[in-house]
């Protein structure tokens, strides 16, 4: 059986509300980074924060300071998020990867792209209403493509996220018109806390998603669940020769206190062995993933 991956979600825009352990500046990202790479992490995925308010930023410096940090210390492989669909075009979601890439010190192994729109609204199941009713995280074809092309242009490797079937059917036509290069590292999104744009973050869940990936095609998968613990399902993910995305960006694991992200990948890590599977490390994931 291939060795697991492991990639540590390591902020995404979490508040520090129910774990003060989300870290915002980039030493705070550097150092829980170090930890979870000492725990077997291989991929860090972050975004870039303001450093005192937590608020989300589009900074280049801030992107770039914090790679230069993690690559200065670990072998880690970086992933930065594209921009959010609240800026203003496609290039500005765009820009601080380029910018990154300009630079070996801090050019992204990856960059992930969300393979297709969804409506992004969050339920109150509590009080029996939505919080928001318009909210669209907007990606269409032309906009995918240009990220496709923009991103392999720059030498960095795209990822695709999945948040339903038909977005494995989008990457694997992007894959067929040579827009990604196999393997495609492919991200399955399970939604759970009144989120309903991907699959419940359930057994089931998971497997209408990775039953339906083509065999004709490489896309190693992992999963992450949005708003829920992902551990019901690590066995399963495990089981099937997926790879798991897990940390408190996307969710505050308050069933185990206030944990670290590295208590997350330790407890990860521990599964998979437990389950005679070895977890990889950033030279294999690479050699995997086919980065070079």
């Amino acid at each position: 059986m291939n060795k697991l991956i492991i990639e540590v979600r390591i902020n995404e825009y979490a508040s520090r509300k129910h774990n003060a352990n989300v870290p915002f500046s980039p030493a705070e990202i550097c150092e829980e980074a170090l930890r979870c790479w000492r725990a077997g992490a291989s991929i860090v995925h972050y975004h870039a924060r303001d450093p005192h308010s937590g608020a989300p930023s589009a900074l280049s410096e801030i992107y770039g300071e914090t790679a230069r940090r993690i690559r200065d210390q670990t072998d880690l492989l970086v992933m930065p998020t594209l921009g959010a669909w609240t800026l203003p075009s496609p290039e500005a979601r765009m820009s601080h990867i380029i910018e990154l890439a300009r630079d070996p010190a801090t050019r992204p192994d990856f960059a992930p792209i969300d393979m297709g729109t969804s409506n992004v609204d969050a339920y109150d199941a509590r009080n029996r209403r939505f919080i928001s009713d318009e909210t669209v995280y907007l990606n269409t074809t032309r906009t995918l493509q240009f990220f496709a092309r923009t991103i392999r242009e720059a030498g960095v490797r795209p990822v695709a996220v999945l948040w339903n079937v038909s977005a494995i059917r989008t990457t694997a036509a992007f894959v067929e018109a040579g827009l990604f290069e196999e393997p495609v590292y492919s991200e399955i999104v399970l939604t759970e806390g009144g989120l309903f744009a991907g699959n419940p973050g359930t057994v089931r869940g998971l497997a209408a998603m990775a039953d339906f990936f083509p065999a004709s095609i490489r896309m190693p998968w992992t999963v992450m669940c949005a708003g829920g613990n992902l551990f019901p399902i690590v066995g399963a993910a495990i089981e099937r020769g997926g790879h798991i995305a897990i940390g408190l960006g996307d969710y505050p694991y308050t069933e185990l206190g206030t944990p670290r992200n590295a208590e997350l990948v330790e407890r990860v890590a521990g599964m998979a062995r437990v389950m005679g599977r070895e977890v990889a490390t950033p030279s294999e994931t690479r050699s995997m993933l086919g980065i070079g």
